[in-house]
This record gives structure tokens, C-alpha cells and sequence, in this order.
């Protein structure tokens, strides 16, 4: 078995072995090198596809080149959120405080690009030096007539769980100032789709051909002025449970909209995500449309499906993700193509969220909350996998192990979302499991051609 930090013992479990309640939700413990995210970047995620928005970094130039297109999101508009503004503190701000420099950068900024809302994200420093910047956003926004938000999240805050939290209440500040633009009695928001390689627009036409309409997307190709009338939806559906749980809360309690969970990965999810609203709804031409269209996708993918499920089956994969809820959905698409999950983690998973991966995995699976490269590839090595899916910092991981790797984080540029990401995934995954380039490998040739 793999040594483990006496810190982390409980955040590591193997399911027909061990029988305690995973723990989760805490901070990472010191020297585990944790593969999570600061509160900052938390933010940043969240609300940079905002597409016609101002984002600008209070603090060094190097949180502003960490969180730099760190998202692969598409805008069928405007492209300003794909620039990186930052302040650029230095040791004279850093000793006599950096509020004037915000001020000036600000106004610049407003006055060049003319945006129709400005996020101001603080960091680490500025929590630190005890800059006031409610105040300079408050100045600057009766000086310029747009809504200028701070949002609070300074790195050492927390974790990037945090940084959701952060944005969320940023984000509710656009919230409720629409109330006359014609709003479909069918109407929903999506929260937590960041239209990474266009998914969002994959999914606006399954549910515009179901006859819904998307009242705002928060915050794939988003827009300021659609967030402004979000509040007049009927229904909001949260894709990445883990970043917008938070604000479907708080929307919730103002406005009085339900909300539901669901994720748009893999057969069984996409359907259900489909069907879910369906049933929300209960008009039966909404319904029809939606069997129409269910039937008609799935026909057309599962023949697809199995030409690479005949050199697949039997292989082995890890899952290490942000959000939980990708991870449920990876562990059933994985299974359509004859895969078994023996390892699989989040960054910011909920104890029910990892009794249901207890659920739907396979006796021996390791299931990982926080992990960290050593853990995780010695889980690999341990498992015999042939496949991680992970993000940008698991990808040295594979290829250290010397095993196929499948971008399922938020810097990818092809779309894994619906029933045309599935097939997707399936092209990707077995490209990357079945590529010769393995048997090179050192970690391949030294265990006699395997992991």
C-alpha cells in the first residue's frame, strides 16, 4: 500500500477495505504539494469567461501570468475578458499601499475599452497591505456609471473552493437589473458551464431544440446584461456543482428559483441533464422534443461508441479532477467504453459527493480527496492504470508513468460536453491508451511492456 501523510490518512480510501466516511472540505496539509489551486485562481476561473467585462488583477504581474488564459473559453463576441490587466505591484506599493495605482489603472482601463462591468481580483499582497479597495471601486464606479466589483479573494484564504465562493458573491452583484426584456416562460440559467471549446453553445441547442430557452449562461460566453435579468428564469441548473452551488443558493433565497444539479459528460448524464428539465417543465411538447432528440443523438453515437470500445475493454483509468461531479460522470462514460476506474479524486469534493463514488466504482479503487503527484502516480503504478484524466498539472504525471493522458480540465480546446463530446473523449482516449509511443517508455520497459 501506498504510504500516505498521517494527515491525510482519512482523505484516502479503498473501497472494500476501508470503511470510514472519506474527510474533505479542509485545508490542504502542509508539504503535500497539493495539485489545488489558490482562492485567486478559484475566482479567476469562475468569472473570466464574462466575455464583455473588465478583469483586472490587483497585485504582482505574477498572479496576473499564473491565471492568463487559464481557461479555454470561447466568445461568440466580444473578447476582452482573453486579456490579462494587472497592476503591477511592486516594493513601493507593496510599502506605501497601491490603492492610488489601482485607481489610475481602473480609470484607464474603463476609458480605453469602455467595458460594461469591471472585476477587480485582490490578491495575497493586497490582504496583506491593507489596501481599501471597496472604496477605490466605489469612486470609480460613480466616476464612470458601471458596476466595479471587488472580489475577495486573496490566496491564503483558503482553498480554491474559497475562491468559488468569492466569485459567486461578485457575480450576484450583476443579478436582479433587468426586469423588461421578454424572458420565455421556459426559461433557464446555466450555472457553471464556462463554454470551454464552445460547449456551451452544444448545449444552448440541445435545449433550444427541446423548446427551452437560455436566459443567461454564468458565465460561458457571457454577457453583463444577460446576467442582469438571470433573476427572471424559471429554473437554474448547475453543471459544476463544486464553483456555483453557491450562488443557485443565494439566488434562491432572493428570487424564489429552484434549482438542480446535473452534469453534461457521458450518455447517462447528458440525458439526464436533458430529461431533468423535461420533467421541471412537464409540457408535453418539451417532452416530445426531448425524446426526439435523446433518441436521434444516441442512435447516431453508441455504433460510433464501439469501434473504440473493441481495443479499450479491459483497460484500466485514474481520475483526478476539480469538481466531483465530473468525476461521477468520467467513471460511467469511461465504463461505455469498456474502461475500469481504479483510481479517482477531486480538489474540492463534499462527503456525500464521495459516498456516491463509493457507489458506482469497482471494488480495490482508490478514491483521493486532495491529492498530490506522489500519491497519485504511486496509486498509478500501484493500480496498473493505463489512462489519467486529469488538468495541465496531472499531464507531467502520465507521461512520467509512461501512460495515455486525456485533458479534462479548463485549458483544453476540444469540446467534451454532450453527446458530440463523448464521441470526443472516446477519439481522445483511445488515441492517447492505444498510441505505440508508450512501449518507450522507461516506466513501461522497466515493468516488461506495462505499468
Amino acid at each position: 500500500m501506498v504510504e500516505v501523510l498521517s494527515a491525510r490518512k482519512k482523505q484516502v480510501l479503498e473501497k472494500g477495505k476501508d470503511s470510514f466516511m472519506l474527510e474533505c472540505e479542509k485545508p490542504s496539509a502542509a508539504g503535500s504539494v497539493s495539485q489545488r489551486a489558490c482562492v485567486f485562481c478559484g475566482s479567476r476561473v469562475v468569472l473570466y469567461p464574462i466575455a464583455d467585462a473588465l478583469h483586472l488583477i490587483h497585485g504582482p504581474i505574477g498572479c496576473a501570468a499564473y491565471t492568463w488564459e487559464l481557461r479555454g473559453s470561447l466568445s461568440s463576441g466580444p473578447e476582452l475578458h482573453r486579456l490579462s490587466f494587472s497592476t503591477d505591484l511592486r516594493e513601493h506599493e507593496v510599502i506605501y499601499g497601491g490603492e492610488k495605482k489601482l485607481y489610475a489603472a481602473l480609470t484607464e482601463l474603463i476609458v480605453e475599452y469602455r467595458p460594461k462591468a469591471a472585476f477587480v481580483y485582490c490578491t495575497c499582497i493586497i490582504g496583506l497591505i491593507g489596501d481599501d479597495v471597496e472604496a477605490v471601486c466605489a469612486r470609480v464606479e460613480r466616476e464612470r456609471g458601471i458596476e466595479v466589483i471587488p472580489v475577495h479573494s486573496e490566496g491564503f484564504k483558503g482553498t480554491k473552493k474559497d475562491g468559488y465562493r468569492a466569485a459567486c458573491e461578485a457575480a450576484f452583484r450583476l443579478t436582479g437589473k433587468d426586469n423588461d426584456a421578454p424572458v420565455s416562460h421556459a426559461g433557464i440559467n446555466i450555472l457553471g458551464e464556462f463554454n470551454l471549446a464552445g460547449e456551451t453553445w452544444i448545449i444552448k441547442d440541445y435545449y433550444r431544440r427541446m423548446g427551452v430557452e437560455i436566459v443567461s449562461c454564468l458565465t460561458g460566453d457571457g454577457r453583463v446584461a444577460e446576467m442582469g435579468r438571470a433573476h427572471r428564469a424559471r429554473l437554474n441548473v448547475v453543471q459544476c456543482s463544486g464553483s456555483m452551488t453557491y450562488l443557485a443558493k443565494m439566488m434562491k433565497e432572493k428570487y424564489g428559483i429552484p434549482f438542480i444539479r446535473a452534469s453534461y459528460f457521458g450518455i447517462e448524464d447528458m440525458t439526464r441533464a436533458l430529461y431533468d428539465v423535461a420533467d421541471f417543465f412537464g409540457d408535453a411538447a418539451i417532452h416530445e422534443n426531448t425524446r426526439n432528440l435523446v433518441s436521434e443523438e444516441v442512435s447516431a453515437l453508441l455504433p460510433a461508441l464501439a469501434e473504440y470500445r473493441k481495443e479499450l475493454e479491459g483497460k484500466k483509468a485514474a481520475v483526478y479532477v476539480g469538481g466531483s461531479f465530473k468525476a461521477f460522470s468520467m467513471v460511467k462514460a469511461l465504463r461505455h467504453l469498456g474502461m475500469e476506474t481504479v483510481v479517482v479524486g477531486s480538489q474540492t469534493g463534499s462527503p456525500e459527493d464521495y459516498e456516491y463514488l463509493k457507489e458506482i466504482t469497482g471494488e480495490g479503487t482508490i478514491i483521493l480527496d486532495d491529492t498530490n503527484p506522489l500519491e497519485l502516480s504511486s496509486f498509478i503504478l500501484e493500480k496498473g492504470a493505463d489512462l489519467l484524466i486529469g488538468g495541465v498539472k496531472e499531464r507531467p504525471i502520465a507521461y512520467k508513468m509512461g501512460i495515455g493522458f486525456c485533458d479534462h480540465n479548463h485549458e483544453r480546446k476540444e469540446a467534451l460536453a454532450g453527446y458530440a463530446g463523448m464521441l470526443n473523449f472516446a477519439k481522445e482516449v483511445h488515441a492517447s491508451v492505444t498510441s505505440p509511443v508508450w512501449k518507450y517508455a522507461p516506466a513501461r520497459r522497466g515493468a516488461g511492456g506495462s505499468v
